[in-house]
């Protein structure tokens, strides 16, 4: 089969969103890359979780022609591929429509670095994209969403690696990781932090975050080359 190893660490991703309650019904998806073959692994669209097996996969190129596979990928595939484009150090892609998250991303608001559970995966705010034009949505609205969400990272000099999260707004979040594993731990870290951003700032409304050296500290003890965290 096919990529079998990517595909087995694509599906247990997607059934991670399952166990951490992120995801309802066949809603989300989590793809991972081959960067050496060019090769996307993406969840079936519409599938029930219970009935989802590594073979069910989806195999294709990083501009969504399919490879392998007789189901229809998923929906979000062209968001997917766009950002596995844009952004090369990524090796994998989730999308949920996890509760927190979403009221943020329907708001039309970014989650502010709050605390220090914040701080240990996301070196700053993770960002809301502007609306999209009725233009674009109308249009290639699934390429449109991932353009969008790469606008918005250049034009910001956001490095997608110190923030591997973004809200569409109006819509829901993505994140992403070093691989399938990485990009839904990171998801599920993204909705703990969103459910404490909502009530912090329901308890302190106008709450200023933590200090740039706070941030600092937590933030680079578990990343980049002085890291201490861990074993």
């Amino acid at each position: 089969m096919l990529l079998e190893s990517l595909r087995t660490a694509v599906l247990e991703a997607n059934l991670e969103l399952v166990r951490r309650g992120l995801v309802l019904y066949t809603f989300g998806n989590a793809s991972g890359v081959d960067r050496e073959r060019g090769l996307v692994v993406i969840k079936p669209s519409g599938v029930d979780y219970d009935d989802l097996r590594p073979e069910h996969m989806v195999v294709t190129d990083l501009h969504g022609k399919r490879v392998d596979g007789t189901l229809n990928p998923s929906s979000d595939l062209d968001t997917h591929t766009l950002l596995y484009r844009a952004f090369p150090a990524i090796g994998a892609v989730v999308h949920t429509h996890s509760e927190f998250a979403t009221s943020f991303a329907q708001s039309g608001i970014p989650i502010p670095p709050l605390g220090t559970t914040h701080a240990d995966y996301f070196y700053g705010p993770v960002p809301c994209t502007p609306d999209l034009t009725d233009e674009a949505i109308q249009s290639r609205y699934v390429h449109n969403t991932g353009q969008a969400i790469v606008d918005h990272f250049v034009t910001n000099n956001i490095d997608p690696m110190a923030v591997p999260a973004v809200l569409v707004s109006g819509h829901a979040p993505f994140a992403w990781g070093k691989d399938p594993h990485d990009a839904a731990h990171n998801a599920v870290v993204l909705e703990a932090v969103a459910k404490m951003a909502y009530k912090t700032l329901t308890l302190t409304p106008g709450h200023k975050g933590v200090s740039q050296a706070l941030l600092d500290r937590h933030y680079f003890r578990k990343h980049g080359a002085t890291a201490t965290y861990g074993q």
